[in-house]
């Protein structure tokens, strides 16, 4: 619980927790300390580790190489059971709630626990909403679900109020990469 009882004690110093994804896809090993640098400078929280689609050969290298480059969080964003490293701070145990589909709801979850488990990772439960952008993004496509409509809050705000009820700690709302649209002011103002 230390990393989420840091994100909480942030968040009620300043009403939000600033915290930066990084896919290793996207970010190369020789532009990492440039990128830490700009990060304490812009005196980020903490760092999300994954994405939906990891080609990077050697994830848990990745992540321990950012991990003795920085005293920031390393928290990981899994998009698979292959983003579980033992040298991440954390993970966001997510479960995509606005899809329809059960090996993202539950079942990669149950195969992951007992890694999970053995590596003594925190887990923050976490309600992962995909949001409609404009645009087939590659969280749809490889999740295989539907977004919510971003013209709908009232669906995201019933999507995030039953991810309360279950215990989940987190709601994220994507609108996923590639996106024509970001996630609209207003659906995250209804939703927190």
């Amino acid at each position: 619980m230390k990393i989420y009882n840091h994100l909480e004690s942030r968040i009620d110093k300043f009403g939000a927790a600033y915290l930066v994804l990084i896919d290793p896809d996207n970010l190369p090993q020789e532009k990492i300390p440039e990128f830490l640098a700009k990060c304490d400078e812009a005196e980020v929280d903490g760092l999300l580790l994954g994405g939906s689609l990891i080609l990077h050969e050697e994830f848990s290298k990745y992540v321990k190489s950012i991990k003795m480059q920085t005293t920031l969080p390393i928290i990981l964003f899994p998009g698979s059971i292959n983003q579980i490293s033992r040298d991440a701070d954390a993970l966001l145990y997510i479960s995509l709630i606005s899809g329809r589909n059960p090996e993202h709801l539950i079942g990669q979850h149950v195969i992951a626990a007992p890694m999970i488990k053995k590596y003594n990772i925190e887990t923050i439960s976490t309600g992962y909403m995909l949001i409609e952008s404009g645009t087939q993004t590659t969280a749809q496509y490889i999740s295989g679900s539907f977004p919510i409509p971003s013209d709908k809050p009232s669906i995201a705000v019933a999507t995030a109020l039953a991810a309360q009820y279950m215990g989940m700690k987190l709601v994220y709302l994507e609108a996923g990469s590639g996106a024509k649209n970001h996630v609209p002011f207003e659906m995250v103002k209804a939703v927190s």
